[in-house]
C-alpha cells in the first residue's frame, strides 16, 4: 500500500485474497479516522464485491484510495474490477433476494445500502466495475 496517498490494489484470485483486501481496507479505514464499527462495514463491502469477482469472474482487482467529498470529507472509495462475463441483468442483480448463484441474493444490493454512493458498470463479455465510495 501507498501509505501516503492511502492507495491499495489488491488482486482478487482465491479466498486469502479476500481477507487481505478485508485487513487492507479496515487499516485504511481506521488511518481515515472511520470508527470501529465503519471500519468493519467497509471490510464487509470489500469481503462482499471480492467474493463477486472470485465467484462469477474467477479473478479481478480490488483498488482502495483515499477521497474527498463535495463537502470536504474524507472517505474511502473502494472499486471491485474484473474482465469476466458480466452482468446480464444490473437491475435484477440489485434487487435483494435475485441470485444467480443460488445465494440470498443480498451481496450487491447490501453493498448499495452499505455504501455513501454506489456505481455499477457491468458489459456482457467485457466484466464488471462497482465502484463505492464510504465515509467516516
Amino acid at each position: 500500500m501507498d501509505e501516503l496517498n492511502g492507495i491499495a490494489s489488491i488482486p482478487i484470485q482465491d479466498i486469502e485474497d479476500i481477507v487481505q483486501a478485508r485487513q487492507k481496507g479496515r487499516y485504511l479505514a481506521q488511518e481515515l479516522s472511520f470508527s470501529s464499527t465503519q471500519s468493519t462495514l467497509v471490510a464487509t463491502v470489500i469481503s462482499e464485491l471480492a467474493r463477486n469477482i472470485i465467484l462469477y469472474a474467477g479473478n479481478g482487482l480490488i483498488t482502495l484510495t483515499r477521497s474527498k467529498s463535495e463537502a470536504g470529507r474524507t472517505g474511502l472509495q473502494i472499486v471491485a474490477s474484473d474482465n469476466g462475463p458480466g452482468i446480464e441483468d444490473v437491475s435484477r442483480a440489485l434487487i435483494s433476494g435475485y441470485s444467480s448463484s443460488g445465494g440470498l441474493g443480498l451481496g450487491l444490493p447490501g453493498v448499495r445500502q452499505l455504501s455513501n454512493e454506489f456505481h455499477i458498470e457491468s458489459v456482457a463479455g467485457q466484466g464488471t466495475t462497482v465502484t463505492v465510495l464510504m465515509f467516516g
